[in-house]
């Protein structure tokens, strides 16, 4: 597709599936708290990363020094052993490569070069040496070494070999991952985490002589998500790192330095992750979210006790200036909103207290980083570099997109106010259209350690009223369990309802949604996975959808699909979606997710045509604690037509089920057809011309507006010379019965729709001609082959606990294959 051309990864030469896990999980981001620290040889002092920057401070004291200010964004420190170098990954040119920064000059030098991802450099004990990690051999992560002399690396060796699996992986690569590289304390050897041999999670701890054609061999096993990152106690005989074994959260555990027995030395309900041991001993520093953002601590060993350091006072390299911005509405009153802020060289600043969010993708002819932006309550003040600065502000897709571009002085502070302007009155806070995003991850094991209360900000700076949080499963742990609830959380407000519903999560039949669960949780959380007491397929999604039914829950379909399914020639297709929608397990589809929207409206389509009424919503997939994530929170929204009062979900959701919605990524829709509105039916005597009303409002241009009937486009519509507004009354030409839908979209990506391409499309207006049923052969027959594909991968799957349970779903696949055997006669 042209648009995945325009519009593609952050750091795309990385060769693994599912990239929104371990960009979060394990490269750098761009925080504006601290994300990883090293300690000065003589234990008194930190070198970390933070805001893009390295920084220097003492220990006790709470003055930092900026040491790094380049183009690009700086990770990862660690410090030579004779205290005159600090090594570091810098970002920069859709690359990571690893500079070295004299800290008796300030001079920084690249060590690596070539476009790859180089990560997680760490001195071997002598300083001659690095270990480090890089994706140059065919984009893997693997584990290099190389000798560093006078701030340059030289002989640099891949010591990991390549190694293919054969495990059934669905969310890591089948080529072996080496990553978190340590040197052991006599420098013979190096530590480092691996999947070699395992299904889930990021792997085990390995050990591996220090020179070329050592074999590795594993020392322990857990599973470990990423965010390990072994460290040695200065003697050599225990490890510090992070883990979640046995909880939700990860927190600093202690092991033998050849493996064994594990303990935690931390607590809490939040993450405490990158640890590293001062070399006096004493000491662990580690990054926590426990406040939310990142921050800086150093905990005592022995003793236990943990003191924040806190960078109240800045030193910078270079001149810097303050800006205070405010965002208001029409009555001048502080509204909350997304705020993106950039200086020279397109770097991104926030306040620093803020959450900073990057966008998973970008287009590189329109700038040099991915888009990076904040949430503000309605004034910020934020230090930036002095000069110019652009800065953007949006609030969901009602108000007009504003930008600015301002002159920042050194050492003085810029006001800047910012007015919202509504983009159409229809869908003001009057409107009987109340938005919401149907698929969002309040926490998700990423950076950040959200909340309810700040979920609600989250909505209340994209202008969202509904939320609903699909509590599920990242690995072994639920993260979200404990505010499992059928009420809405507490944390709502009268403009924005907080809802916990659940996603089940088994990737060979489909995900699904399920919303307003009124009684308990559903478990197990999945069914499929290979090498677990879930390993079998059931229960299916059917089944899954029948426990919920019975609760009062709506079941929708996730982010359906990211091509279009043939399944005439893939014989990997287990999506059941068709078999749930034929025996009515479906009361929504996600037409707009974290998916190819026209890929899945191509299904919806055929579904439609087969005679199943099936409305759409949208979720986002919005990963509420990433720092770097397909969002914001509403990204992908539906409007649902509820009746006048304040706002509640049971009319929201009866609204859902009913059809009365539009999905959007951005245009707003309106659409009535022979006098119904979306969701209604016409009823017609015979074929005939009826009038439709269709009306489009975008904050972005968009290429087609059109009437789309049966699967086919009736009726292009004009719009207004900037392609941004439309209003058409006329009429159309009913053959036979079936169904119309509005639909908006372009080819290609507009900022600021962090999306693939700007889409929106209506739910149904049906269309009943002389009470002849909707008839399609042609998709019926599609269906059969899908369905035929099911059963046999059913039949020959061997995971299944009893015989009964297999019989069960073969025969609830065969009701289904049965009804459009019929359509298709």
């Amino acid at each position: 597709m042209d648009c995945l051309a325009q519009r593609e990864p952050v750091l795309k030469q990385i060769d693994l599936p599912h990239p929104y896990y371990f960009r979060e999980m394990y490269l750098p981001q761009l925080t504006t708290g601290p994300s990883a620290a090293a300690w000065s040889p003589d234990s008194r002092s930190l070198v970390y990363s933070m805001a893009g920057s390295l920084w220097r401070q003492e220990l006790g004291t709470n003055k930092a020094e900026q040491l790094t200010a380049g183009a690009g964004y700086d990770y990862q420190p660690d410090y030579s052993p004779d205290q005159r170098s600090v090594v570091f990954a810098r970002y920069d040119h859709d690359a990571i490569e690893l500079w070295s920064l004299d800290m008796r000059t300030g001079r920084t030098q690249k060590m690596t070069s070539g476009g790859a991802v180089n990560l997680e450099p760490r001195f071997s004990p002598d300083g001659k040496r690095l270990v480090f990690v890089s994706t140059s051999y065919k984009g893997h992560f693997h584990i290099f070494t190389g000798r560093f002399a006078d701030g340059l690396l030289t002989d640099v060796q891949q010591l990991t070999s390549e190694n293919i699996s054969s495990l059934p992986r669905y969310y890591y690569s089948k080529v072996d991952h080496e990553i978190s590289p340590v040197w052991t304390r006599d420098g013979t050897e190096i530590l480092f985490i691996s999947n070699r041999g395992h299904i889930h999670g990021t792997g085990g701890f390995w050990k591996i002589k220090a020179e070329p054609g050592a074999e590795p061999h594993e020392i322990h096993y857990e599973e470990t998500n990423w965010k390990a990152r072994p460290d040695f106690s200065p003697e050599g005989k225990r490890m510090v790192y992070a883990s979640y074994l046995g909880q939700a959260w990860h927190q600093l555990w202690v092991m033998p330095a050849g493996g064994g027995d594990a303990f935690p030395i931390s607590y809490g309900a939040f993450d405490n992750v990158n640890p590293r041991w001062s070399p006096d001993g004493s000491k662990i520093v580690f990054i926590s979210n426990r406040n939310g953002n990142t921050s800086l601590w150093v905990q005592t060993i022995p003793g236990g006790e943990q003191i924040e350091v806190i960078a109240s006072e800045r030193k910078y390299l270079k001149p810097m200036g303050c800006i205070s911005l405010s965002v208001v509405d029409l009555q001048n009153k502080p509204v909350a909103a997304r705020a993106f802020i950039t200086g020279a060289h397109g770097l991104a600043y926030a306040p620093d207290n803020a959450w900073m969010h990057a966008d998973d993708s970008f287009d590189r002819s329109e700038r040099s980083f991915e888009t990076h932006y904040f949430d503000t309550m309605g004034t910020s003040d934020l230090t930036v570099p002095a000069g110019q600065v652009e800065v953007d502000v949006m609030r969901g897709f009602e108000n007009h997109f504003e930008q600015r571009k301002v002159e920042v002085k050194a050492e003085s502070k810029t006001q800047l106010t910012i007015a919202l302007t509504p983009l159409v009155k229809q869908l003001d806070a009057t409107s009987n259209w109340v938005s919401g995003d149907v698929h969002v991850h309040m926490n998700y094991a990423g950076t950040y350690r959200n909340t309810p209360a700040h979920l609600v900000e989250q909505a209340a700076a994209e202008n969202l009223a509904m939320v609903e949080n699909l509590i599920v499963n990242k690995e072994q742990r639920i993260p979200d369990i404990p505010y499992f609830s059928p009420q809405p959380d507490p944390a709502s407000t009268s403009d924005h309802l907080l809802l916990h519903g659940q996603e089940f999560h088994t990737s060979y039949w489909g995900h699904l949604g399920l919303l307003n669960l009124t009684r308990n949780f559903i478990l197990p959380e999945y069914a499929g996975y290979p090498n677990t007491a879930a390993a079998s397929l059931y229960p299916a999604n059917a089944n899954v959808a029948d426990m919920a039914h019975e609760q009062g829950a709506l079941v929708g379909y996730v982010h359906p699909f990211d091509s279009y399914p043939d399944p005439v020639k893939d014989a990997s297709l287990t999506a059941e979606l068709p078999a749930d929608v034929a025996l009515g397990k479906v009361d929504y589809i996600e037409v707009l997710g974290f998916s190819d929207h026209k890929a899945t409206a191509q299904v919806w389509y055929k579904l439609l045509n087969c005679g199943f009424r099936l409305p759409t919503a949208a979720g986002t997939d919005f990963m509420g604690n990433y720092a770097s994530l397909r969002g914001p929170v509403g990204l992908n929204r539906v409007y649902a037509e509820v009746g006048a009062g304040p706002l509640k979900i049971a009319p929201w959701l009866a609204a859902i089920k009913a059809g009365r919605t539009f999905a959007t990524n951005g245009p707003l829709l309106r659409f009535s057809l022979g006098g119904q509105g979306i969701g209604g039916e016409v009823r017609l005597d015979r074929k005939e011309e009826v009038k439709f009303s269709a009306e489009m409002n975008s904050i972005v241009p968009i290429e087609h507006l059109q009437i789309v009937c049966n699967g086919k486009v009736a009726r292009e519509l004009a719009m207004s010379g900037d392609r941004m507004s439309a209003h058409v009354n006329g009429s159309i030409q009913v053959e036979a019965s079936g169904w119309c839908v509005l639909r908006a979209f372009s080819d290609k990506a507009e900022y600021p729709i962090l999306d693939l391409y700007p889409y929106a499309t209506t739910s149904p207006v049906y269309l009943s001609v002389a009470g002849v049923p909707l008839h399609n052969a042609v998709d019926a027959v599609y269906f059969v082959a899908w369905i035929d594909r099911l059963i046999a991968a059913a039949r020959n799957n061997t995971s299944w606990n009893t015989e009964a349970e297999k019989q069960s779903v073969l025969s609830m696949l065969q009701q289904a294959r049965v009804k459009y055997a019929k359509m298709a006669e």
